[in-house]
């Protein structure tokens, strides 16, 4: 599979994955302090399991969670982009369009996952037709709300869930969900 561009911003690429970039992808991101909220380290197979689900909503939607490449040196930073929402527990909202990013502890508070992030949501809105767009994170994880603040998703308690895959104590739950229309995505794009 060859890596096409999907996205550019003044910073960053968006591409579809290819081998190299899964790998370095997999050695970057798969560490403690990125995987905290997410159910931990992943073994090789829960990560084959990964590279084939991402491969899969990029086949059949047109849009998956895409590498993110830093454009001045080509390093991979992680992950950005879009899905259908499916995760045990949040049955309300299957099927909506969602976000979601993962970046190398390194590169974060540096402003690449809010620029990628934009960028995809420009996409789901403008070239996917979604009329509104989620997040979730998990309850604990304070960085990522702030960011899905600052893109301007709001809090939507009434998706709220208890993700399936894990025990309802453990740190990737509850997980909080937040979202954005297409009209406030295009008001605040316009100001």
């Amino acid at each position: 599979m060859v890596s096409e561009v999907v996205a550019e911003t003044p910073r960053l690429r968006l591409r579809t994955w290819d081998d190299p970039r899964w790998d370095a992808f997999v050695a970057l991101t798969n560490t403690p302090a990125v995987m905290r909220w997410l159910g931990g380290v992943f073994s090789p197979e829960q990560m084959a399991s990964a590279r084939a689900r991402l491969d899969a909503y990029q086949r059949n939607h047109g849009f998956t969670f895409w590498a993110v490449e830093r454009r001045e040196d080509d390093a991979m930073l992680g992950f950005c982009g879009l899905k259908r929402a499916n995760a045990p527990g949040a049955e309300p909202v299957h099927g909506e369009v969602e976000i979601g990013w993962r970046l190398r502890e390194d590169a974060w508070g540096q402003g690449y996952a809010r620029e990628a992030a934009t960028a995809s949501l420009d996409l789901a809105f403008d070239r996917f037709g979604a009329e509104r767009v989620i997040a979730f994170t998990a309850a604990g994880n304070a960085p990522s709300q702030t960011l899905m603040k600052r893109l301007g998703m709001q809090h939507w308690p009434q998706h709220d869930y208890i993700d399936g895959r894990f025990p309802a104590d453990a740190p990737p739950n509850p997980q909080v969900t937040f979202g954005i229309t297409r009209e406030l995505w295009a008001a605040q794009r316009a100001s």
